[in-house]
């Protein structure tokens, strides 16, 4: 969870040519993360950025 209590389950990773993984960043919704995926331009095809839910449990 975030500040708040707000959820966050959803993370953009980004994935380099070597295979190591970095979260980009945790947002709301599928949508809002897919967004941001479309803003970071591709120009190097050597990266690869994803989408994953994250397994959010109360605590």
């Amino acid at each position: 969870m975030a500040d708040g209590g707000t959820r966050l389950p959803w993370q953009v990773i980004r994935q380099d040519e070597g295979g190591h993984r970095y979260r980009v960043g945790r947002y709301a919704t599928r949508a809002e993360a897919e967004r941001v995926i479309g803003g970071l331009g591709g120009g190097d095809d050597q990266q690869l950025y994803v989408v994953e839910k994250m397994d959010v449990t109360t605590g």
